[in-house]
């Protein structure tokens, strides 16, 4: 197969490998009956041809969606991309709630290895966490990580910290988001114990940071087992001090042992980035079928970048579960693009270089890949930024597009792990397990140090995307007993926290 196409309604189809002017192609209808183009142009894997003769403004067709007016008359056999196509976005928008369930697949019941937690939550790692709440303690915390790399041993499968910038000279929400985030990373059950970091004259001081996590301390706020707090300006060697506290912490850490646990008890939070024109072919309809397996199995699963969704907007509130769900979705929508409108931005200033060399033309184009991700499911719940997950099932969070924000947002939120798929590749990794996913064969093969799992043997012919999907989900169930990800081999862990208002 060398050009798909994706729905019937569709005009182009995405070339699967790279094509000459004057090829002459095939493809499937959804009858079962082939269809051919003759090429008019070369067409790189990834982006699209026409399958027909285009109007000057008539819609470009694919998912059976609208994801671009062309701009020109565009014969078949075209190469349809920037120079011939563009958005029909802008910053309004009007929804309807058409309620549409699908039957989800039945699934054999299925278990992983993970740690049950003092409260009853699950870890799939267990790990000792440097929380630093303001970024004048980078330093200390990376020290404190360095020195103490022994205390890593028997069940405590690492020592890690996450720098960041904020604490201090932040106002409002921005301070509050900082607050938000830090508490779910110290709330996170990937951690079996946890370092809070202060230097002791920051805005975001330890009385108001425990409030944030109360539930996770003693008796008036006092230290408990799993959570320590040193304010580095009252100890006359905070070296010293945190790496006893460190040594506390890993005894309880390392009394935990890996135990039989039912999958509907993962949380799993889904992002692409990097992404060309098979993304929304291969990877996260990948992504999505594995999505449908864990929720069927009565697991739960997140999606986020909500700029990822504009264009795409309906084909998610058509799963809402309720009224009251559809109406939330539509205000996170609406939210995000007045966020953008008050920052002086269009709402489709979007795909990046990136994205339109893989073949994306449009965030139309982007979107309706993007939101393959999410699966069949209902959607069960909107989450803002950084919100802990309290409903099982397919969950909306508020967050960017940014690949480093969204996946600190995801794993703030409670995240075990996050799929990642990419077209392009990429090395980052959140301070949850990431576990990247190629659109294609040939990425897979180049960076087999950065990329996990290989959907490209879709777009291959090599196996279904209901294939690719029991095998994700077996994969993701040999991570959470414990597989590292080629991130966590590499040591790629990183946070970024959202910020918008101004810095004193």
């Amino acid at each position: 197969m060398d050009i798909i196409r994706i729905h019937p309604a569709d005009n182009v189809a995405v070339a699967l490998r790279d094509l000459a002017a004057g090829e002459t192609v095939t493809y499937k209808n959804a009858d079962g009956s082939e269809g051919s183009v003759t090429l008019l142009e070369p067409v790189t894997r990834g982006h699209k041809v026409a399958l027909f003769d285009i109007k000057t403004g008539e819609s470009v067709m694919k998912y059976g969606n609208p994801i671009a007016a062309a701009k020109q008359d565009t014969p078949a056999g075209s190469w349809v991309h920037t120079h011939n196509a563009a958005t029909r976005l802008s910053e309004g928008g009007e929804y309807v709630y058409d309620h549409h369930v699908y039957d989800l697949p039945k699934v054999a019941e299925k278990t992983f290895m993970g740690y049950r937690r003092a409260n009853g939550k699950v870890g799939i790692r267990n790990e000792l966490w440097v929380i630093p709440v303001v970024g004048c303690v980078n330093g200390i915390a990376k020290q404190l990580c360095e020195m103490n790399q022994d205390l890593v041993d028997g069940t405590v499968e690492g020592l890690y910290y996450f720098p960041h910038p904020f604490g201090c000279s932040q106002l409002g929400d921005d301070l509050a988001t900082t607050k938000k985030v830090l508490a779910g990373l110290v709330k996170h059950p990937n951690a079996g114990g946890v370092l809070v970091l202060s230097l002791g004259c920051e805005n975001l001081t330890p009385e108001i940071f425990k409030e944030a996590i109360k539930e996770e301390l003693g008796e008036n706020g006092a230290d408990s087992d799993r959570v320590k707090f040193l304010i580095c300006q009252d100890v006359e060697d905070e070296l010293e001090a945190g790496s006893e506290l460190l040594k506390q912490l890993a005894a309880y850490a390392g009394s935990f042992r890996r135990e039989e646990i039912p999958a509907s008890e993962l949380i799993v939070g889904m992002k692409c980035g990097g992404s060309d024109g098979l993304s929304g072919i291969t990877a996260n309809p990948t992504v999505g079928r594995f999505s449908d397996r864990l929720i069927a199995l009565g697991g739960t699963t997140v999606l986020t970048e909500v700029p990822e969704m504009f264009g795409a907007e309906n084909i998610l509130f058509a799963r809402c579960n309720t009224e009251e769900v559809y109406h939330n979705a539509v205000k996170m929508i609406e939210d995000f693009k007045h966020y953008f409108v008050s920052h002086g931005q269009v709402v489709y200033e979007n795909p990046s270089p990136g994205n339109k060399a893989g073949g994306i033309t449009t965030l139309e184009d982007k979107s309706c890949g993007c939101v393959q991700k999410g699966g069949s499911a209902q959607i069960m719940d909107v989450l803002s930024y950084a919100e802990p997950i309290h409903t099982k099932g397919l969950n909306l969070l508020s967050g960017p597009g940014n690949d480093l924000v969204s996946c600190t947002d995801l794993t703030a939120a409670g995240a075990h792990m996050i799929l990642f798929t990419t077209g392009r590749g990429t090395p980052f990794g959140a301070p949850a397990p990431t576990v990247k996913i190629s659109t294609n064969t040939p990425l897979f093969e180049k960076k087999h140090e950065w990329i996990d799992f290989n959907a490209g043997t879709v777009a291959q012919g090599l196996e279904t995307l209901d294939e690719a999907g029991d095998r994700l989900l077996d994969f993701v169930l040999q991570v959470a007993s414990g597989k590292q990800t080629t991130a966590e081999r590499h040591g790629c862990r990183e946070i970024s926290i959202l910020k918008d208002g101004v810095v004193l």
